[in-house]
C-alpha cells in the first residue's frame, strides 16, 4: 500500500500535529504551508493522496482540490475545515473531495480515511499500469 500524504496545511503547530499523527502511525507525510509549496508533488503519478486545509491565504482548499483534478481524477483529495457548514460540506462533495473532515479531527478517524484513499490510490495506480502493460 501506498504511504505519502501531501498535507497541505498553513497553521505551523497543527501541520506538526498531523504530521507527527501520520508518522505515528507509518505514513509519509510531505508537510507544505500552502498551495503554492504544495503545487510541484501534485501529478498524475503521485503515489499518494491529499490532505488539505480548506482556508489558507494563498489559495484555497477547493483550488488544491480543482488542481489536483486537473492532473488526475482519480487523485484523492480530503478536505479539512475548522470553520465546518452544510454548504460548504456540500460543495465539497459536489466537486468531487474524497472526503470532508471538521477541526479538531479525532486521529483516528482522520488515518482511517487516508489508509482508505491511500487503498484506493494504490488500485487506481495499479490497474493504470496493468492497462499500459496490455497495450
Amino acid at each position: 500500500m501506498l504511504k505519502k500524504v501531501l498535507l497541505i496545511e498553513d497553521d505551523p503547530v497543527l501541520r506538526a500535529s498531523i504530521e507527527q499523527t501520520l508518522t505515528l502511525v507509518d505514513l509519509e507525510p510531505i508537510p507544505t504551508n500552502g498551495f503554492t509549496q504544495a503545487r510541484r508533488w501534485v501529478r498524475s503519478n503521485f503515489r499518494g493522496v491529499i490532505l488539505s486545509d480548506i482556508r489558507m491565504p494563498d489559495r484555497d482548499g477547493f483550488e488544491v482540490l480543482q488542481f489536483a483534478q486537473s492532473k488526475d481524477a482519480d487523485l484523492p483529495v480530503i478536505l479539512l475545515t475548522g470553520h465546518s457548514d452544510v454548504p460548504t460540506a456540500m460543495r465539497a462533495v459536489r466537486d468531487g473531495a474524497y472526503e470532508y473532515l471538521e477541526k479538531p479531527c479525532d486521529p483516528r478517524r482522520l488515518v482511517d480515511v487516508l489508509t482508505r484513499a491511500l487503498e484506493h490510490r494504490t488500485v487506481v495506480l495499479e490497474t493504470r499500469a496493468m492497462r499500459e502493460e496490455l497495450e
